[in-house]
Parts: C-alpha cells; sequence; structure tokens
C-alpha cells in the first residue's frame, strides 16, 4: 500500500519516477494565464491569516461548503476568518475523490511543510502552524512565488488598468516577473447598454480621446493596445460561452455601435454581430504584435439568479455548458486565416465531450510558420483535475503533437495554488511511464527527458515570446 502525497504520488512506475524526480520536478514555472492581484505581488502582501491567503475568493472551496450543508455565513458572510478556516476543516473530509483533497493536501505541504490531514480534529494546530509562517518574511508573496520556483507570472487585465504595478515590479527588481495580459470582455459586452457605456466613459478617459462611433472605439483600443506591448503584453485572453462568427458588414458595426451608444437596446442578432467583428478586430491587433490569444469556452455562469443578486459574479454558481463550437471556431478561424491574420492561438475547453472536437480543428489552421502555433490548451477550471488533465493529453496525442504542447498554468486568484503545476508535471510522467512499462512506447530516457522538460517548460518559453 502506498502512503498518501508521499514523494511518488500519482507515479504508478519507476519510469515516471525517473521522469518526474530527474526532468519535471526541476523546471521553473511560467504561469501565462492567471488571476492573481497584481497589487498583492507589488506590495508583497503578508497575510493576516491562512483563511485570507487560502479561501478568500475560492469559489471551488465555496461550492463544497455550500454542498456540505454550511450557512453562507462562514463562507463569504460575517463570521470570523478562524470560524471559516474550521468550516472548511470540517469538510475536506468529504472532498475524498474530488480534487480538493489532493490540492487542499499538496498546499499545505507546500509551500508550508505540513503534511497533517486536514480535517475538523487538526483544524486548529494547522491553522496556528501555517498562521505563525505567514508572519514571516519567507511567505510574503514574492518570497512564496519564489519557493514554488516561479520564474513569471502573467495576470489578467483590463484594457483600461493603468499597470502601474507591473510597472512598479518591474522598477523594484523584486526577483519575480509579471506581465500583463490583455482580457478585453467588458469592451464587446453591448448586452447591457448602461454598463457598456460606463465602461466606455472609463476607455475613453484612460485612452485620452472621445469615444463616439466604432471608429473611435477601434482609435482607443488600439491606443492601449500600444500601452499594454510596450509593458511587456504579450498574449490576450478572451472569455466566452463559444466562438463568435456571424455575418456582419462595417455599416452593421458602426449602426450597432451608434445604437447602444445611445443608451438603447440591442436584440440578440445585433449582440452575435458586433461580437463576432470585436473578436476579429482583437485577432487583428494580436496578430500585427504578434501576440498569441487566448479562449477560454464553455462555461455557463451565474446560474443561480437569486445569489447573483446577494453575492455578484464568480462566487462560485458557473458550470459546464454545451454551446455550439465546431461551425463558429471553424468560420472564425478562417476568417482570420484567409486575410493571414491569425496569430499563435490557443483554446480552453470546459465541456470533455468537445476535447476531439477542439484538438481535430485547431490543426486546421497550423501553417508552418510557428512550432505548435495552434495549442489545445490544458484541462481548465471543472477540468483541471486528474481525469480532466489525462483526457486532454490524450485527445491532443491522439489528434495532434504533445511534445509541442505549453503545458499547465493555474487560472487562479490564490498565492497558494502553484502546486498545480506539480499535479500536472505527475499525471504527464505518468502518463508517459505507463505507455512505456506497456510497450507502448521506447523506452529512451533521452527522448523522454526532453519531452517533460519541453512540456513542463520549454515550449512555453519559446513559444510566447516574453524573452526576447
Amino acid at each position: 500500500m502506498k502512503k498518501f502525497l508521499d514523494e511518488n504520488f500519482l507515479l504508478e512506475t519507476k519510469t515516471a519516477e525517473t521522469l518526474f524526480h530527474e526532468h519535471a520536478s526541476k523546471m521553473p514555472i511560467i504561469d501565462y494565464h492567471c488571476h492573481l492581484p497584481p497589487d498583492e505581488i507589488a506590495e508583497d502582501k503578508q497575510f493576516d491569516n491562512l483563511t485570507q491567503i487560502w479561501l478568500k475568493g475560492d469559489h471551488y472551496k465555496w461550492r463544497a461548503l455550500r454542498a456540505n450543508g454550511i450557512s453562507e455565513q462562514y463562507i463569504t458572510g460575517s463570521a470570523s476568518d478562524e470560524e471559516k478556516f474550521h468550516k472548511w476543516a470540517e469538510t475536506v473530509p468529504h472532498t475524498l475523490r474530488n480534487p480538493l483533497y489532493h490540492w487542499t493536501h499538496m498546499e499545505l505541504k507546500r509551500p508550508f511543510g505540513i503534511e497533517k490531514i486536514l480535517n475538523g480534529e487538526s483544524a486548529a494546530g494547522i491553522y496556528k502552524e501555517a498562521n505563525d509562517m505567514l508572519q514571516t518574511p519567507e511567505f510574503r508573496t514574492c518570497n512564496i512565488l519564489k519557493q514554488m520556483n516561479v520564474e513569471l507570472v502573467c495576470t489578467t487585465d483590463d484594457p483600461v488598468d493603468s499597470l502601474e504595478h507591473h510597472k512598479y515590479v518591474k522598477a523594484n527588481g523584486k526577483g519575480i516577473r509579471m506581465l500583463p495580459a490583455w482580457r478585453p470582455d467588458k469592451a464587446m459586452a453591448v448586452e447591457n447598454s448602461h454598463s457598456y457605456n460606463t465602461y466606455m466613459d472609463k476607455l475613453a478617459e484612460v485612452s485620452g480621446m472621445d469615444i463616439s462611433s466604432f471608429n473611435d472605439l477601434l482609435d482607443a483600443l488600439e491606443k492601449r493596445h500600444a500601452y499594454f506591448h510596450e509593458n511587456g503584453c504579450r498574449l490576450s485572453d478572451h472569455g466566452i460561452e463559444t466562438f463568435y462568427a456571424e455575418e456582419y458588414t462595417q455599416d452593421d458595426l458602426d449602426n450597432i455601435f451608434a445604437k447602444v451608444r445611445s443608451g438603447k437596446k440591442l436584440d440578440e442578432t445585433e449582440i452575435l454581430k458586433f461580437k463576432s467583428g470585436m473578436l476579429v478586430v482583437f485577432a487583428m491587433m494580436d496578430y500585427d504584435r504578434g501576440w498569441t490569444q487566448q479562449f477560454h469556452i464553455g462555461a455557463i455562469r451565474s446560474n443561480n439568479s437569486r445569489m447573483l443578486e446577494l453575492l455578484g459574479p464568480d462566487t462560485g454558481y458557473d458550470s459546464i455548458g454545451d454551446f455550439e463550437v465546431a461551425r463558429p471556431m471553424s468560420k472564425l478561424f478562417d476568417r482570420l486565416e484567409s486575410m493571414e491574420k491569425l496569430t499563435k492561438t490557443i483554446v480552453y475547453n470546459l465541456n470533455p465531450r468537445d476535447n476531439a472536437l477542439i484538438a481535430s480543428m485547431l490543426y486546421n489552421f497550423n501553417d508552418g510558420s510557428t512550432e505548435g502555433k495552434m495549442q489545445f490548451g490544458s484541462g481548465w477550471w471543472f477540468l483541471d483535475q486528474k481525469d480532466g488533465m489525462e483526457k486532454q493529453m490524450n485527445d491532443l496525442s491522439l489528434l495532434g503533437l504533445l511534445g509541442k504542447f505549453v503545458g499547465m498554468l493555474t487560472d487562479s486568484r490564490s498565492f497558494l495554488s502553484f502546486p498545480r503545476h506539480e499535479y500536472f508535471r505527475r499525471i504527464l510522467c505518468n502518463l508517459l511511464g505507463n505507455d512505456v512499462e506497456n510497450g507502448m512506447i521506447p523506452a529512451d530516457m533521452d527522448l523522454l527527458g526532453k519531452m517533460v522538460r519541453d512540456i513542463s517548460y520549454n515550449n512555453a518559453r519559446n513559444y510566447f515570446g516574453f524573452y526576447e
């Protein structure tokens, strides 16, 4: 019987052990997509306690707490941080076979070195032990990143963001590289004219220009895109249900923008046309500056309208959606390819039924210009767990080139989430190790070791252009 979370956790063969310990574990981390708050890195924040750094904002854990019958008071409500932690500790035993059980104990082990099993009985001691460490300089945010061998993080930033914190980190030599990533979702969110016009006013202010026409909008976004590029940005990100690829004309976009700017409500056709046009606009900007574009697709958000009203979005009420993917995806990429404006692209899928569809579709648009130009991204959100990662890598292997994969990212708001890279690397090494043991691939450790190092780090380093 194997011990839980020992040095060979998830590694089922000697080959897997060798690949992980001699190759994967030594590689630095490039976390090219996360939601870490830039201000908390810039200020080198020291958290008051384990709840603040670990539970606050983590809707994965919030969903489990609610399923365990825990009152909202102990999740997002007025209970003390210590009370909230104890409720989480009482919930953890019920997360067996949920990835939260693995993540919880991996995140206690690294960076805290705590190997006790978390439950209601052990909660008080673990809380005190971790809190004592959090009060030391070694557990400020920048040192946590260094402990986890994080070489570079890319945050997720709106076009109106000042990037002041990125500038500060660059100028003050904390030993951490933090770059912005362009997330322009609000610039195409015309379904609510009031919030959209409020956003347009912010964009006008930061760009220093009036935005009264669609061309004005393009000029303002181009100005901000250039500003992001000057500050090290090399990739964009779009959080969309599925791809938008409706037919539209320039007059359509001009008229739709004028209508929403006047405060009028758009119909569904107008909304889809505008979003379709904006995706092309953003893709062309990214191509012209040599950026990578990322698409996170497949989430159906804010399903519980009562809780949306009480708590707002991104509080644990999102799930996997079932949208049409193939036809609009093909149409968007073909539209860009026909203009020779299709840049490097990563698509992250949330519905596992669409894995093979996406992997096969993306490879229609490789052109030999860049190694791994079209990427089927790592398992995302509900799929960034053992089964989801294995399915993603298996479908990528069957329909593409696993060796050109740019690997894992945290997509997280927590400074304790970096063991997910270790989790991914162990799963990768185990897949390859099992294939070797079963005679499916050769036991060539030079070949396999290089492949593991590339997927863990080198491919991402070479792909994004962060070091040019």
